[in-house]
């Protein structure tokens, strides 16, 4: 077989595979080797999607809504993320400002197809999502990356966005709540970004929100709340994470007009509108107040009681720094301690070799930190059960200890 790897394009070659699918590849191949496996790399609640959400897909194919769908998006569907937008987040949005999506992912790159030229600078705190850079690229932007530790509890401050901001600088993008750190940026942090953003108004703000519903305190918060840079703040969300719809592919962003009218331009061209019934779901979901929803309130619950029993857990183990964290399901421990050492023919030199030593020594999958912009850190999602979580750090812990 001939190998056309040459004829390929510079831009898939300059791509690099999703570490969190890379690492959830690995510890297939040991599952099907007979190996016990515990994964905690993927992004994905272990919770089913409500039933009544799965009852108007049902409907819809009863009442054959199987033809090609609208490419931004039904009008119903559009106008029930507005009313979304105005009941929790007390945002007006115009239905023609939605633009529905095949997951949050595409509504970003949509994005990024929209604003970015050869060369513009896109601001990505880090640590972040291990797509955001790729997206970038692929859309020839550079990304910029600002610094953060487990000190600061993964977060930014509104001076260093003001030093990372230059003449090419075309956007930044963030969540909030984070993953991989489950960071959540409050009121008055968000206003500060928002100061310095009023400054300089060729910059636009992607506002990745997909894990809004899924907060151990407060209220959510969104950049997009400001009025004075309103207009050049582009909102994502979707269904799944909140609403457990990870297979059901989609998404949405909110954005100026003319924003939407470009992605509508775009996304007309390489996928149209997403899965009808899918849509038909997105109502009946989108309808349903968070605060009424018992679905919603139980996830959040199990997950804010797992993130306590890992950070309970890792902090028992010498040379573990958890943070604590306030949304999402994920925990970005500092485990730089263990740089330098070995055991056996495993030498730890950074987050991948302690990630792939734990995954053969502790059979524990887990997404090193150089993926997400912090080498010193490792990401456990606790998407799980309790009791996988207890029985991974029992391993996880008597793995380190051989390590000297």
């Amino acid at each position: 077989m001939s190998d056309n790897q040459h004829l390929l394009s510079r831009r898939v070659k300059a791509l690099s595979e999703s570490a969190t699918l890379e690492m959830t590849r690995k510890s297939r191949e040991l599952k099907e080797q007979g190996i016990d496996v515990i994964t905690l790399s993927i992004g994905e609640p272990d919770f089913n999607t409500p039933e009544h959400v799965k009852n108007a897909a049902i409907q819809a194919i009863h009442d054959n809504k199987t033809h090609y769908p609208p490419v931004p998006g039904t009008n119903e569907l559009r106008q029930a993320i507005a009313n979304k937008l105005k009941r929790d987040n007390g945002l007006d949005y115009k239905a023609s400002q939605i633009i529905v999506s095949t997951g949050a992912k595409q509504s970003i790159m949509n994005a990024f197809f929209s604003l970015i030229n050869p060369g513009d600078e896109v601001i990505i705190p880090a640590p972040y999502w291990v797509s955001y850079p790729e997206m970038v690229k692929m859309a020839e932007g550079v990304p910029v990356y600002i610094s953060s530790t487990v000190a600061t509890d993964f977060k930014v401050t509104a001076e260093q966005l003001n030093r990372a901001i230059t003449p090419k600088t075309k956007a930044m993008i963030f969540s909030s709540p984070c993953n991989p750190s489950g960071t959540v940026y409050d009121p008055h942090e968000l206003e500060a970004f928002a100061r310095i953003l009023q400054k300089h108004p060729h910059v636009f703000v992607i506002s990745d929100e997909i894990y809004e519903y899924i907060r151990f305190e407060g209220h959510h918060s969104s950049i997009a709340s400001f009025d004075a840079i309103r207009d050049r703040v582009i909102l994502i969300n979707g269904l799944s994470k909140g609403f457990a719809m990870t297979g059901w592919r989609l998404g949405f962003m909110a954005a100026h007009q003319d924003i939407a009218n470009a992605c509508n331009t775009i996304q007309g061209q390489y996928t149209s509108g997403t899965s009808s019934i899918s849509q038909e779901a997105a109502i009946a979901a989108f309808n349903t107040n968070p605060a009424n929803s018992d679905d919603i309130r139980q996830m959040v619950i199990s997950f804010k009681r797992r993130g306590e029993l890992l950070y309970d857990r890792l902090s028992a183990i010498p040379g573990v720094i958890p943070n604590k964290p306030k949304g999402a399901f994920y925990l970005f421990p500092d485990i730089s301690y263990y740089f330098g050492k070995s055991f056996k023919n495993y030498q730890i030199n950074d987050s991948k070799s302690l990630a792939l030593y734990l995954l053969a020594e502790a059979h524990v999958a887990l997404v090193s930190g150089d993926a997400f912009g912090c080498d010193n850190c490792i990401r456990f999602s606790f998407a799980t059960s309790e009791q996988q979580i207890e029985l991974a750090c029992d391993r996880i812990e008597a793995a380190l200890k051989k390590l000297s």
